[in-house]
């Protein structure tokens, strides 16, 4: 998977500088390859050392995506590997298949090296000492999501367009989503979770996701503002970022059309529905609710399709983790996100939805009823001792 981070630093006038990595993978909508994210993360830890460094801006090049995801292709193509390896060696003597290293093994690490990287550089995002401004114009989904939410400060365009919809391919809103989707509104994560529902700019600052929306033609006056800021003489640049998107948010609006909310009209709706202690039932609730709209439509299609074990797995992530603090969250799903790769149901959902593209993925349980407890709690044990987790040192400055 081709893609790179552009990094530049802006003097300000106060002769400070900020920081600004560009996510560029266009032909993939900034899909994040490994190499971008530890592109990124190194970064990142640079500049938050340099004390000449006062701000960050993450962005996305181009003019359709800030992120949409992780490079689940690549992920696809190591579990591929896995099982067909696996396959062969059915048919070797036990003497020949010990002399190999086992697939799932190989597939397995690849996946807890993605996903521990990937992990970590969202923990930084979320711990970092200095302001990032995530400019969230397009696409912001996924793997998207997870730098998105972390950011100190959360800039939206109007034409942006945010969603978790990893039911679609047997995964599960990861990258954070166990701590996220809790601090939404009673049920909402639980209901984009479940449906991978997209929603705008005006839903996503109504939900408190997002902090500004801000015309995506008035990104460059955004950095000029930032390098007119007086950072030598402040000892709060959260505070200053803060004032700085307020001023712009609100000399901008003029210039700003929202577009209407989607989500809010069924809020009440939403929360009723998710609101039960019963999957089966929150499905059929969400099922019945009454649709004016195809945004609706399009959610109940989605999660009517989507599959059973992600149901199971985002409604215990709303339903029994809520308590863990953020760090805990990543350490639970990495061994979620793996012990997924191992089952076969995200190397089917992304056979189905992106490589072979014939939209009709053969989930391993056709419904959420039929799912049996007992996988979904081997999918909620974590492979490793908590001493020698990869995750075990969760810091904001790194390992």
């Amino acid at each position: 998977m081709a893609g790179t981070v552009n990094f530049q630093l802006l003097a300000s006038k106060s002769g400070h500088l900020i920081g600004v990595a560009e996510l560029d993978n266009q032909a993939s909508l900034n899909a994040l390859s490994f190499e971008m994210i530890e592109l990124l993360y190194h970064q990142l830890l640079q500049w938050q050392r340099d004390d000449m460094v006062s701000c960050v801006v993450l962005c996305g090049a181009g003019d359709k995506a800030f992120c949409a995801g992780g490079d689940v292709r690549a992920m696809y193509h190591a579990m591929y590997e896995g099982a067909s390896q696996s396959d062969a060696q059915k048919h070797q003597s036990e003497d020949q298949a010990e002399h190999q290293d086992n697939p799932h093994t190989q597939a397995s690490e690849f996946l807890t090296r993605y996903f521990t990287l990937e992990y970590q550089c969202d923990y930084l995002i979320h711990t970092y000492s200095k302001p990032i401004i995530a400019w969230g114009d397009g696409i912001v989904m996924g793997g998207g999501i997870g730098l998105y939410v972390g950011a100190s400060h959360r800039v939206l365009t109007e034409r942006s367009k945010l969603a978790m919809p990893e039911i679609t391919i047997g995964l599960y809103p990861d990258v954070g989503g166990t701590w996220f989707l809790n601090q939404l509104p009673k049920g909402i994560g639980l209901f984009l979770g479940l449906t991978g529902a997209v929603i705008n700019a005006s839903d996503a600052l109504a939900l408190d996701i997002a902090e500004h929306i801000i015309p995506v033609d008035h990104k460059d006056q955004l950095l000029d503002e930032l390098i007119q800021l007086p950072w030598q003489a402040s000892d709060n640049p959260h505070l200053l970022v803060d004032q700085a998107l307020v001023n712009l948010s609100v000399a901008v609006q003029t210039d700003l059309v929202l577009p209407t909310k989607q989500l809010a009209p069924y809020f009440d709706q939403i929360q009723a529905a998710c609101m039960v202690d019963d999957l089966h039932l929150i499905s059929s609730n969400i099922h019945a609710l009454i649709a004016n709209d195809k945004w609706m439509e399009r959610a109940k299609a989605t999660m009517a399709a989507g599959s059973p074990i992600s149901a199971h797995i985002c409604f215990r992530q709303v339903t029994q983790y809520a308590h863990l603090d953020l760090a805990d969250c990543f350490r639970l799903e990495l061994s979620l996100s793996v012990r997924c790769g191992e089952l076969g149901e995200f190397q089917e959902g992304v056979r189905a939805r992106l490589i072979d593209k014939t939209g009709d993925p053969k989930w391993l349980f056709p419904t959420v009823e039929q799912v049996e407890v007992s996988v979904i709690d081997t999918l909620f044990t974590s492979l490793w001792p908590e001493e020698s987790h990869p995750l075990a040192g969760l810091t904001s400055n790194g390992f």
